[in-house]
């Protein structure tokens, strides 16, 4: 099993070249530890997708951190931005909302 860790979005793109599928999963994540008192909470939206090297499977994966006002539906307006992004690179990407990581790992063992 193996997986890479990308620090930046920019580098995450670049390695979709080796995609298997077209999927990439995202997940969001709510950080309440590091929620501060103006009722903002920091959020991570992770980003995972399947790649195969040399015969060995592996996934690839990104998170970004995103500082949201509790009353607002930022998660929408992520994914939009990330759709078009992941559009201009490959009008085939989806986005699919889901945990990629457990099932691999379950796989993988």
């Amino acid at each position: 099993m193996i997986v890479i860790f990308i620090d930046n979005l920019e580098n995450f793109i670049e390695f979709l070249k080796k995609r298997i599928m077209n999927e990439i999963f995202y997940e969001f994540k709510e950080n309440p530890s590091e929620s501060d008192l103006n009722s903002e909470i920091k959020i991570e939206i992770i980003l995972h997708f399947l790649a195969k090297v040399e015969g060995n499977l592996i996934l690839y994966e990104t998170k970004q951190s995103i500082n949201k006002p509790s009353n607002t539906n930022v998660d929408k307006e992520v994914i939009n931005s990330l759709n078009n992004i992941f559009t201009q690179v490959d009008p085939s990407l989806a986005l699919v909302k889901g945990k990629i990581r457990e099932i691999f790992l379950s796989y993988s063992t």
